[in-house]
């Protein structure tokens, strides 16, 4: 049974918006929270758990992303996420330069 038109994304950029956002946004998100972790915690243990919780995440990061009204709004949300993580990424390796 065919989707209901109305509850489809009409807009062109709306849904390369959506799509882009759910896969690389995603997948930025995903990959810089576990990076931070790593940062600060035990490394090794990080990295095998990233292994498959970054897949669920990146999962859920993606759902997130086609359930929203609005790709841009999600976008930006991704961006921001991915550079605070970043921060903590870096403030990590500053502070806690050699994590075991």
């Amino acid at each position: 049974m065919p989707a209901n038109p109305k509850y489809l994304t009409q807009s062109k950029w709306q849904r390369f918006a959506k799509i882009t956002a759910a896969i690389l946004g995603g997948y930025l998100v995903s990959i810089s929270f576990h990076l931070a972790l790593a940062s600060w915690f035990n490394r090794a243990n990080i990295i095998i758990t990233m292994a498959f919780s970054g897949f669920i995440l990146w999962v859920a990061l993606m759902v997130i992303a086609f359930l929203a009204k609005n790709g841009w709004k999600i976008w930006l949300i991704y961006i921001v996420l991915s550079c605070l993580f970043s921060g903590i990424l870096y403030l990590g390796q500053t502070y806690n330069p050699i994590a075991k």
